[in-house]
């Protein structure tokens, strides 16, 4: 608790100091080497082709990646969890304002508290189940919800917790608990984009939650859920309005490509339209991401700031999701033209 309320003390001195753009020059530049060991689409395209394990793997050992290995899911992703905290360890010390890598650990804390509350729901542990990547240790997490004093944490994630305990132990349904906390996830990540006052990463959170609103209709949809429902479980926060979104919900579908055709969604709600008529998710999904993936871009282009660090932060999230796709693929004999084809776009 003492290291929460630590954290908290420390946010206040950033806030308190005025950040400018010229601040990031120094780790700016040092991105733009560190983007040298990107897995570039042409990097991928090597571990496809690559016509053993052992030589695909080699690739990945010059991209500074550990021993991967597909055979063993759990180990493989045990590593790549670990290359992710190295990258945030890496970064944290020479970054202005600790709130632009806060965005990228945030999910970690609400996944903690997941795993927490559904163990304790089950009477089980869920050590097996923590990631001590979050802005909180998934010890001293574990020790808040064990014993109901959530006031050293922060604000908004006590809040949430406490929301998805009492609604897990009145419904019984993990679901619901899951759908509690993920609004607030998105909630929070939206607070402290808006509390840095940059544009850019603003943009990246709304470009998230705009996303999963899309996926979320067409999944609901499909399930045959009515907008009801759907309203229970959007997120606030994106561009595109709610009430176009629940308007499409009842009309099962109807006008799903005219809301977003204005938008860069415009290709994957094309997609989640076919998908609705009995077609894949693969792709439709595929395309929701890439649309992050193609806002972040922008930051390629931007000499210094927050972008540039924001943008590698997300690429590299990208490139831990397409190692998995690449390797996992491999090792189930899928063919390079299905993998291909599900491999999440990035500025790599």
């Amino acid at each position: 608790r003492n290291c929460s309320r630590r954290r908290k003390r420390e946010g206040g001195s950033v806030l308190a100091k005025r950040i400018k753009d010229t601040d990031y020059l120094v780790i700016s530049a040092r991105i733009k080497a560190m983007e040298t060991g990107l897995l570039t689409r042409e990097r991928m395209e090597q571990v496809l082709e690559a016509r053993t394990d052992e030589e695909a793997l080699k690739i990945l050992q010059d991209c500074g990646y550990p021993e991967l290995d597909a055979a063993d899911p759990e180990a493989m992703d045990a590593a790549l969890a670990r290359a992710r905290e190295e990258t945030l360890s890496d970064l944290a010390d020479g970054t202005p304002d600790p709130r632009y890598m806060d965005v990228f650990k945030l999910k970690y804390d609400y996944h903690n508290v997941k795993a927490l509350l559904k163990a304790e729901a089950m009477e089980t542990g869920a050590d097996h189940m923590l990631m001590d990547m979050g802005r909180i240790p998934a010890s001293e997490l574990a020790e808040a919800l064990r014993s109901g004093d959530l006031d050293g944490l922060p604000p908004m994630l006590a809040s949430a917790a406490a929301e998805a305990r009492e609604v897990l132990q009145t419904t019984r349904d993990p679901q619901l608990c899951d759908i509690v906390l993920d609004r607030w996830f998105y909630r929070d990540m939206d607070a402290v984009a808006v509390e840095t006052g940059s544009a850019f990463l603003r943009g990246y959170v709304r470009s998230q939650i705009d996303a999963a609103n899309l996926r979320t209709l067409v999944r609901t949809i499909r399930m045959g859920k009515n907008e009801e429902f759907l309203r229970g479980v959007l997120f606030e926060g994106g561009e595109i309005p709610l009430d176009g979104i629940l308007a499409v919900s009842a009309a099962r579908g109807g006008g799903l490509t005219e809301l977003y055709a204005p938008t860069p969604f415009a290709p994957a709600a094309e997609a989640g339209s076919q998908a609705l008529q009995g077609g894949p998710l693969t792709e439709f999904e595929k395309l929701c991401d890439n649309v992050v993936g193609e806002y972040l871009a922008g930051a390629q282009f931007v000499p210094f700031g927050e972008a540039p660090l924001v943008g590698y932060l997300a690429a590299r999230e990208t490139e831990y999701t397409n190692l998995r796709i690449l390797l996992m693929g491999r090792a189930a004999g899928i063919s390079p033209e299905i993998i291909r084809s599900r491999l999440r776009a990035s500025y790599a």
